[in-house]
């Protein structure tokens, strides 16, 4: 028996005094409104409602029962609606996973522009540079810069980022501009522990030809800030993406060797879990942050 719908019946034949214009309440059969009141009954062990040909009257039990049956439809109507409330109206904690470079440079000036357009959102962000389980960890969205994702879960795609491989201008008058990709094997490279080129750099040349390199490392970190902070410092030759690099190149802090060459960009995603059943304060920052990014190329 399914209590909670036997619980509106019973309600229902009380409220309208009538089994008939209680089954035409519920769109249902007389019948159908006679067997859930039965099944209750039998149930609960005890009479609920006395019949007769005039009127229907409620025993002691059923009395008690009514109060309390009609107080939990009444909870149970007002807990759908918060939960259908909170699939149309954007409010609640929403978690955000992002790599660290990308969230502190990139995304963290467009976080005061979505709170105020949607200040009943509470933005929970961690910033990792590892590949979290959106699911397992309890993330609403994560950011991830990658080629790939997960056919698990459903990529927007925002943007792309241009990857960039320099070196410092003392760096380079000391050891020499490398021309072609073969040359970079001859250099210490300074390298990001989650890329997803490990150590072998594949770059696009001239006439869209492919090259590889297999790179020998002098740092890696699982953080580009740390990675650049070497090439700062002259120690060797750096791939990043040019959220991270590109303002060392503009100022002449760092020069971008092999011109003829370039490493093919990498998408920048959002990525969740489903379409089906999406909460607003997903749909609302996905929505925004595909605004703020229009397919760019950073």
């Amino acid at each position: 028996m399914d209590r909670l719908r036997a619980y509106e019946v019973f309600v229902t034949v009380v409220a309208r005094g009538s089994f008939v214009k209680a089954a035409d309440a519920l769109d249902t059969s007389p019948a159908n409104v006679t067997r859930y009141v039965n099944e209750l009954e039998a149930h609960l062990r005890t009479r609920l409602i006395n019949r007769t040909s005039r009127r229907l009257s409620l025993t002691e039990g059923g009395e008690a029962l009514f109060d309390r049956a009609k107080s939990i439809l009444e909870e149970v109507a007002e807990t759908e609606a918060l939960a259908t409330t909170a699939s149309l109206q954007p409010r609640g904690r929403l978690r955000l996973n992002a790599p660290l470079s990308f969230g502190s440079l990139v995304l963290a000036p467009l976080w005061p522009k979505f709170m105020a357009k949607y200040p009943d959102v509470e933005l929970d962000i961690a910033l990792i540079d590892r590949v979290v389980d959106i699911v397992e960890e309890g993330y609403d969205l994560a950011i991830r810069i990658s080629r790939t994702t997960s056919g698990n879960h459903i990529a927007r795609h925002l943007g792309r980022s241009q990857n960039l491989v320099c070196a410092s201008p003392d760096y380079l008058a000391k050891h020499g501009m490398p021309e072609v990709p073969a040359d970079l094997s001859r250099h210490p490279c300074l390298g990001y522990t989650y890329g997803a080129t490990s150590d072998e750099w594949q770059f696009a040349g001239p006439g869209g030809t492919l090259e590889s390199v297999r790179v020998r490392w002098a740092l890696r970190a699982n953080n580009g800030q740390t990675a650049r902070a070497a090439a700062l410092a002259g120690a060797g030759v750096i791939w990043q993406p040019s959220f991270v690099l590109g303002e060392d190149v503009r100022a002449g802090r760092l020069v971008e060797v092999m011109p003829g060459y370039h490493m093919p960009p990498i998408d920048i995603l959002a990525i969740y879990a489903s379409r089906r059943h999406l909460s607003a304060k997903v749909r609302v920052m996905v929505d925004f942050l595909v605004d703020a990014f229009q397919g760019a190329t950073l």
